[in-house]
């Protein structure tokens, strides 16, 4: 059978764009199609500066909204990365594999320690060699697929680098897998800077829909969204980002097509308006079912912890016998 993972990393509060690119699709598709693994990446919340008590709050709040989202744990493994050694283990083998070039060629890299530096921060070790821990989540599982949002097909790329350069290297340890990406609303954008993905640790909160925003907030931050000032009603990514943003948005919470959505207002002469108010209806409508779920699960932190301890066990299994095959073809000695 087929084997997915995926994770999410509890940077920030999750948004509709990590739902409409991949909890939905995790939700809806993955775990029912294959051996699907999904986990909360909190090791990589790490690599930049950080509150401890944060991180463990977003943590299990993430994993919260990935059930909500409608993730089952009895048909897929819903698990912390921390809670698995071999994350770890397997990512400092594939640091020995890896080059200093590869990784300072990494686009987030040098997006990321750029915005440190501007800051005024240092730059962590850690946020240089994290795609090298990215493979090692992937590896470890010996996953075939990887849903992930376009600026994350890099990383996939270079886990498929490091797993053949092993396999040659060392012996076929790993499986060579592959990234895959929704047809629309891979890469939902900031509805006030669509140039921007809607990121949950961005500093400015205006255009990005919380999952857990109030109804009222939602619609508020939908009306406001950045549009042009370019007559009628046409679905151009590159010439009228804002407007391409919410007919996707729109389209993946209808199931229509976006060039179809804008053809049908522009037909109609409905303008901005309309659009940002059937938009505007049809996220709080999509996302009412998922926060009604969440406080459930949030009053019930018993039954989260037992998800998370039975997920960490199952992922265990399947982690250590390739991360010990991968130790023992380096040439590590195995304990007595």
């Amino acid at each position: 059978m087929t084997r997915i993972f995926s994770g999410v990393k509890p940077t920030g509060h999750l948004t509709l764009g990590n739902y409409l690119g991949a909890l939905r699709r995790w939700a809806e598709e993955d775990q029912y199609r294959a051996e699907s693994l999904f986990c909360v990446v909190d090791l990589h919340a790490l690599t930049v500066e950080h509150d401890p008590a944060r991180v463990r709050r977003l943590s299990r709040q993430a994993a919260s909204l990935m059930l909500a989202a409608g993730l089952d744990p009895q048909v897929c493994t819903v698990f912390v990365q921390s809670h698995v050694d071999e994350h770890a283990r397997l990512s400092y083998l594939l640091e020995c594999v890896a080059s200093d070039g590869e990784m300072r060629r990494m686009i987030q890299y040098k997006e990321k320690s750029a915005r440190a530096q501007a800051s005024g921060q240092g730059v962590r070790l850690s946020l240089l060699t994290y795609p090298v821990l990215m493979a090692a989540d992937i590896l470890a599982y010996g996953a075939d697929e990887v849903p992930v949002g376009e600026d994350q097909t890099q990383h996939v790329e270079l886990t498929r680098d490091l797993a053949e350069r092993f396999n040659q290297r060392y012996g076929g340890a790993f499986v060579i897998p592959r990234a895959t990406q929704p047809a629309v609303a891979a890469r939902v954008m900031d509805l006030q800077d669509p140039a921007s993905k809607m990121g949950k640790s961005h500093e400015a909160t205006a255009g990005i829909v919380y999952l857990l925003d109030e109804p009222d907030v939602v619609a508020k931050k939908v009306m406001r969204a950045v549009t042009d000032s370019e007559p009628g009603v046409t679905y151009d990514r590159e010439a009228r980002p804002g407007l391409a943003n919410l007919l996707e948005i729109l389209a993946s919470c209808t199931g229509k097509e976006p060039a179809a959505l804008a053809a049908a207002y522009d037909a109609g002469g409905l303008g901005f308006g309309a659009l940002k108010r059937e938009t505007a209806d049809a996220v709080v409508e999509l996302l009412r079912p998922l926060r009604a779920r969440h406080a459930e699960l949030s009053a019930d932190p018993g039954y989260m912890d037992g998800v998370l301890r039975e997920g960490a066990a199952r992922a265990r299994a399947i982690a250590r016998p390739t991360v010990d095959a991968a130790y023992r073809a380096m040439g590590l000695l195995p304990p007595a």
